[in-house]
Order: structure tokens, then C-alpha cells, then sequence
């Protein structure tokens, strides 16, 4: 195995090991909730990452995006990648694959990138016109702030941050991405 491919191996098992068996909301708070419906036709293509928590698995990455396809089996096919420790930095990339928890609402997913273990991906608030995304876990110990766009307006940022401090989050933990 090369060396490269090794780096990806470790890479994925180190992100779906942290999300495996999290799924307990923190006592103090209310269970996390979602948005009432996502498209996922919409939801697919391209997002940026604006802000996250820190993870293991994402330590020293700049430059983050996912890409979200409709697979022939229906799943979603998961796409990540970053630039390590700098804008010029290697690329780092993942390719995994996402099924839909709760069919009502969409909202609900999980997503694997190392089989059997699979991660709750919870889309915790949406633009109407889908622009940005916020996904969360039901533990609070995961964040992502997506938008289409490298970039997402200051206000409209502050705006999802008041939210997610409603929803329990404690955002000092919050990293906000430097555009390149």
C-alpha cells in the first residue's frame, strides 16, 4: 500500500471513529433539532467550509470542501478534501457515502467513510435558496458552517451563530476558515 493511500485510510478511520457511538445529546440540553425538509436534489454539488469545530481527523486542513452526488444506489456520494497546513499544501481527500435516517424531513442523515461505521450528519439549519448549510451531530461535539460559495456574509454568519447558540452550542470552540 502506498503511502498516499495509507494517509487516506488513516484519515477516514480516524473521522468515522470519532463520530461512531456519539449520538447522546449532552444531559443539560434539549435534543438537537433540524430543519423541517432538506431537498436533496438542491443539497447536492458543491459546499465550502466557513467555520467547524475542531477534529482529529481535520487537524492542519485549510482550504475544506465537500462535494455531494446522487449515486446509482441511491446513497450520496461524499466527496472531501482540504489543503494541509496551508493554502499550498498537499491536497487530503476522502470519498465516502451518505443514506438518509429520516425520509420525512431528509434532515436526518449519516454518512460513512470506512465501512461498517457509519456518522450522524445532521443538517441543523438551511438558507431557503440553499446557499449556506449547517450540519451538526446530536452530541454538539461536531459543527460545520457550509456555504456555496469560499465566502458567507458577516451578518448572515452572526445571524446562524445567535441559532446555534439557542440549539446549545458553545461557540468558543468554533473556528472560523480563512479564505485563501
Amino acid at each position: 500500500m502506498t503511502a498516499g493511500r495509507k494517509n487516506l485510510v488513516a484519515f477516514a478511520l480516524v473521522a468515522i471513529s470519532s463520530l461512531f457511538g456519539c449520538a447522546q445529546p449532552a444531559q443539560d440540553r434539549p435534543p438537537l433539532n433540524t430543519v423541517p425538509h432538506v431537498d436533496l436534489q438542491r443539497y447536492l454539488g458543491t459546499w465550502y467550509e466557513i467555520a467547524r469545530f475542531p477534529h482529529r481527523f481535520q487537524a492542519g486542513c485549510v482550504e475544506t470542501m465537500a462535494v455531494y452526488t446522487l449515486r446509482d444506489d441511491g446513497l450520496i456520494g461524499v466527496h472531501n478534501e482540504c489543503r494541509k497546513g496551508s493554502v499550498d499544501g498537499p491536497l487530503k481527500a476522502v470519498d465516502g457515502r451518505a443514506r438518509v435516517i429520516d425520509k420525512h424531513t431528509n434532515a436526518k442523515l449519516e454518512v460513512c467513510f470506512f465501512w461498517p461505521f457509519w456518522g450522524d450528519y445532521w443538517v441543523i439549519d438551511l438558507d431557503p435558496d440553499y446557499h449556506w448549510a449547517v450540519v451538526g451531530h446530536p452530541s454538539r461535539k461536531y459543527l460545520w458552517i457550509l456555504c456555496r460559495e469560499k465566502t458567507l456574509d458577516a451578518a448572515v454568519l452572526s445571524g446562524i451563530m445567535q441559532r446555534l447558540e439557542q440549539q446549545g452550542y458553545d461557540l468558543s470552540k468554533l473556528m472560523i476558515a480563512k479564505p485563501g
